[in-house]
């Protein structure tokens, strides 16, 4: 018999008062919880119950064991109340890391409707351009843009996002415009500390690839420092499309060798287990998923999870 079963059917034999009542609560028969606390007595080695046919009470050794084995019961049940319910309303706090370029309005607009949805999550979102340890830093997710999430993590794909090669337009007119790739080897690059530039390459016509030389002017681990450096025309910089697309668009900046481009990374949400998932961890992971892929052209949204 289950020993946590049987303990509940002491609990309810105790409180009730007799064998027949704690059955009727249980929906089970009365022999049958006459058997589950003859066997708690079993393991035991020891009487719970003084039984007549009209009484029952407690003995000594049973008086103890219904006390602790009580608070047992609540402490588990007040655990599977806190954190077992998958119909519940997403509730508590959220702990999430996500790129520093995920500072844009489009992405304060997604968080603002989240809230007005699920008003009893607390988003704490912490914008860092680094690979969190999701256990060890105490992490419920991670928004990562990569072209190959870790396969450790389950990851489900957000939204496509592509990096453009821009700088301003009097860094150009000082250093001239670069007519093909090669000729970014001459000008100054601000590139990421956090990442490996070795190995990079553009998409030009036709699918070709073409590998980059850079010559670095700064380094940087902030994404918005760099966009900033490449306003103030220090050099040119891969930048993603939600930092850059109202600078373009408002010629405060512009795209060099625009025929050619770098493959777009996949903002993925990475978790460490499908199972158990909070409401609130799957209704904010569903709810990203739906508007950050709402706004993209059927060609560029996300391919969906494996």
């Amino acid at each position: 018999m289950d020993r946590l079963t049987s303990l509940r059917v002491f609990r309810d034999v105790v409180e009730a008062g007799s064998f027949t009542a704690a059955a009727d609560r249980l929906s089970i028969s009365a022999p049958m919880a006459s058997k589950h606390v003859a066997q708690l007595e079993k393991s035991l080695g020891a009487r719970l119950l003084h039984r007549t046919s009209r009484h029952l009470s407690l003995t000594e050794a049973g008086q103890a064991w219904y006390t602790q084995s009580a608070q047992a019961l609540d402490l588990l049940d007040a655990a599977q109340a806190a954190i077992g319910q998958k119909n519940e309303a997403p509730r508590g706090q959220l702990k999430v890391s996500a790129p520093v370029w995920c500072a844009t309005p489009q992405f304060a607009r997604v968080l603002a409707a989240y809230g007005a949805r699920y008003p009893e999550v607390l988003v704490d979102i912490h914008l860092e351009n680094r690979k969190v340890d999701l256990v060890a830093d105490g992490y419920d997710l991670a928004l990562r843009a990569t072209q190959e999430p870790s396969p450790a993590l389950i990851a489900r794909p957000l939204c496509r996002q592509q990096f453009h090669l821009v700088a301003s337009f009097d860094y150009v007119a000082r250093v001239g415009r670069p007519g093909t790739p090669a000729d970014l080897a001459h000008l100054g690059a601000i590139v990421p500390s956090y990442v490996n530039i070795e190995g990079l390459a553009l998409r030009g016509p036709g699918g070709r690839m073409t590998p980059l030389r850079l010559q670095p002017v700064l380094r940087s681990d902030d994404t918005t420092l760099t966009l900033h450096a490449v306003r103030a025309g220090m050099g040119w910089a891969f930048l993603p499309e939600w930092l850059v697309d109202d600078d373009l668009a408002a010629g405060r900046l512009e795209r060099l060798v625009p025929d050619h481009s770098a493959p777009p990374s996949t903002l993925f949400a990475v978790y460490t287990s499908r199972q158990y998932m909070a409401p609130k961890l799957r209704s904010f992971i569903d709810f990203f998923g739906e508007r950050l892929g709402r706004d993209q052209p059927p060609s560029t949204r996300a391919a969906p999870a494996a």
